[in-house]
């Protein structure tokens, strides 16, 4: 094992860690829920990292969905850098939306694999397995390494994982997609893995069905956001930095009779320009639209070239609900995003707003008895960052001069405290 040496990744470097480093992602993790949690003294643990620790308010990364922000977390960079700028983007030789999930797509290393390689023990542990892969990029789990997800804790074996048998292990059963519990079994496996096996890093990656589906003053919100700060009280009491943020805010998004508020954008472009003229891509999307119907708040138009980029832009910019309508340079520019995966036009909506492609193209029956909460945009690309230990002079001084960023998170856990 390397001792006392500084780790470079993607150009930070790292301190080597004196006790083992656990990060959380809690997808969804809006501050609004922590801020009406805290009124209510229903999450203690979280208060008392707050207050002996360090807790503030930071931007994630832009657009404010999960896999961007969940790999700026683990490279510790923008997306700019690592490329991961949602679940999809469009090629356009075919016209296809292709999916971003796979780890050649992820630019640079990432902060366990580094470590890894220069003998730390690291777990990484995800509520869906489209993540997995993607933060499991280079690492060995032959070398004691664990890398697995919730979703599929059924089929984990020594080969893919670094782990088996995890239902067994970890005493629950395998969990539904579709419940809090797909997040509380990876709480319950990193606590598990952290007394047993007491790794030097571990990355912890929720789910956000709650958030989704309940607002922050709702009784299935606060019993989620009880059973975390609960999980997170077991964690800290291991002698570790504990550190946790969030990949996105959660916003309603549907309209006074409980209806999406949705600007069905593809099919206006079409009456306005014509069929076939450009495609919309809304990179929300993944294999489980019953979150969200396919519907965010952030959506890329991309132009097969008889529609200037400018015209569109005029032509969004006047719907009622749109926050932004912006060409690709400035949008890469504006966000920190990488150019060669961005459309000819990035569109924003307004907080209490969504957009979509056609509306014969979203299944909403999901959402049916449920408000629509969802995310992607600027409204929801604030979220909180919260240590268990306080910073030490140096980032108590470095932070008084520049905003904060999620990604930086990893750097606050490993350098910024005692």
């Amino acid at each position: 094992m390397t001792n006392n040496v500084n780790i470079n990744v993607n150009g930070t470097e790292y301190r080597w860690p004196s006790r083992p480093v656990v990060v959380v992602c809690i997808d969804g993790g809006d501050p609004r829920y922590l801020q009406e949690l805290l009124h209510e003294d229903a999450i203690p643990n979280i208060r008392a990292f707050i207050e002996h620790g360090f807790g503030t308010v930071v931007d994630g990364s832009m657009p404010s969905f999960t896999c961007p922000n969940n790999m700026s977390i683990i490279t510790g960079t923008p997306t700019s850098r690592h490329g991961i700028s949602g679940n999809y983007y469009l090629d356009t030789q075919s016209w296809k939306p292709v999916v971003m999930t796979g780890p050649e797509l992820l630019r640079g290393d990432t902060i366990l694999a580094r470590f890894a390689e220069h003998g730390a023990k690291v777990v990484s542990i995800t509520a869906k397995d489209k993540l997995r892969r993607q933060l499991g990029k280079g690492l060995d789990v032959s070398q004691g390494h664990v890398s697995f997800s919730s979703e599929f804790a059924h089929q984990c074996s020594m080969a893919e994982n670094g782990i088996e048998n995890v239902l067994e292990y970890v005493g629950m059963p395998q969990p539904d997609m579709y419940s809090m519990e797909l997040s509380l079994f990876v709480m319950e496996a990193g606590i598990k893995l952290l007394k047993d096996r007491r790794p030097d890093l571990m990355y912890l990656s929720l789910t956000d069905f709650v958030q989704h589906k309940w607002s922050p003053t709702e009784v299935e919100a606060r019993r989620f956001y009880e059973r975390l700060d609960d999980a997170f009280g077991r964690l800290a009491e291991q002698d570790i930095v504990l550190a946790l943020t969030a990949d996105h805010g959660m916003s309603d998004k549907s309209d006074a009779a409980g209806q999406p508020n949705v600007i069905w954008l593809q099919d206006l472009l079409d009456t306005r320009f014509g069929k076939n003229e450009m495609t919309v891509v809304c990179p929300i999307t993944d294999a489980f639209v019953a979150h969200h119907g396919a519907l965010g708040g952030f959506v890329r138009v991309w132009s097969k070239g008889s529609v200037s980029a400018d015209s569109i832009i005029a032509y969004i910019q006047g719907l009622d609900g749109v926050e932004l309508a912006i060409n690709r340079a400035t949008a890469c520019r504006l966000f920190d995003m990488p150019e060669d995966r961005e459309a000819d036009v990035v569109v924003v909506s307004r907080e209490n707003v969504c957009i979509g492609a056609s509306a014969a193209s979203h299944n909403l029956d999901g959402l049916k008895g449920y408000r629509l909460r969802t995310h992607g945009g600027l409204s929801e690309a604030k979220v909180p960052l919260i240590l268990n230990r306080p910073l030490n002079a140096q980032y108590r001084q470095k932070l008084a001069c520049k905003a904060l960023k999620s990604y930086e998170i990893f750097e606050l856990a490993l350098n910024g405290t005692s």
